[in-house]
């Protein structure tokens, strides 16, 4: 992996220009922490927002609308549909010659 490619995904996980060595070295003998403080501070509060996701996921599984309705109704289709070929081609079987 590209030592690019990780400090790209790793950025996120620190704020920038809040936890830079030369402020870590300041808080360490005592100063006070306002940057550091003052980012913090203006970070939301309390729980995150729900996502209005969308698609099938989002209306039938996720959400208070949360449902197996449409996992049954394609488990049952498909055997509906299965089961029809396999009569259709045992009457075929039947047509011209009895069991």
């Amino acid at each position: 992996m590209q030592p690019s490619l990780v400090r790209r995904q790793l950025g996120g996980l620190v704020p920038p220009k809040v936890a830079t060595p030369s402020l870590l070295v300041i808080l360490w003998f005592g100063c006070r922490p306002r940057p550091l403080v003052n980012f913090y501070s203006k970070l939301p509060k309390g729980p995150a927002p729900s996502s209005a996701s969308g698609g099938i996921k989002g209306r039938w599984f996720n959400g208070k609308n949360a449902s197996a309705a449409p996992l049954l109704f394609t488990i049952f289709g498909i055997f509906g549909i299965g089961y029809t070929i396999d009569y259709q081609m045992h009457l075929k079987h039947h047509k011209n010659h009895a069991h």
